[in-house]
């Protein structure tokens, strides 16, 4: 627990993580930086794009560890690792299927790290996102949304649009 807020809601996560960035960082560490990008880069998990010209030249991660990178990146493995589906989970398989398991062990490791600073310096719960949908589903709410919208605007019956019940 950091000043009440669970970290092991987050699944993945268990209390050897906790322990580890308890004794890397502390909540005194964490409210160091000033953004959740500063603290993944310094864990060495944001990407180092070079760029010459406009053109992006590489976007590796940069090389050096700690223990708390191995850390993360052992529970994102653990959620890749998951049977049942979790939005964590789901997002580290379409890394995976796209980049690779590396890729995306890392990618989730970041995701971790992300949701953790936020936890702790912004003092919120982990809600899981299990409710968000894909952009293609938005897609169709809002294409539903908007013939609803032209159906009221015309002042259309179910007999207008061929909608007979008998």
């Amino acid at each position: 627990m950091f000043e009440g807020i669970d970290l092991l809601a987050i699944e993945g996560m268990s209390y050897s993580t906790v322990l580890a960035l308890m004794s890397e960082v502390g909540i005194e560490g964490l409210r160091k930086f000033p953004t959740a990008k500063h603290f993944t880069s310094w864990l060495r998990l944001a990407p180092n794009n070079k760029v010459s010209g406009g053109k992006l030249l590489s976007s590796k991660l940069p090389k050096g560890s700690n223990r708390l990178k191995i850390t993360l990146r052992n529970a994102a493995n653990a959620i890749g690792n998951l049977k049942e589906s979790t939005p964590l989970r789901d997002f580290f398989h379409r890394i995976s299927f796209r980049k690779g398991r590396v890729s995306a062990i890392s990618a989730t490791a970041r995701k971790l790290a992300v949701i953790i600073w936020n936890m702790v310096v912004k003092g919120c719960q982990y809600i899981n996102p299990a409710g968000c949908l894909f952009l293609d589903q938005k897609r169709k709410l809002g294409l539903v949304k908007r013939i609803q919208k032209q159906i009221d605007k015309f002042d259309l019956t179910k007999e207008d649009l061929g909608f007979v019940t008998s």
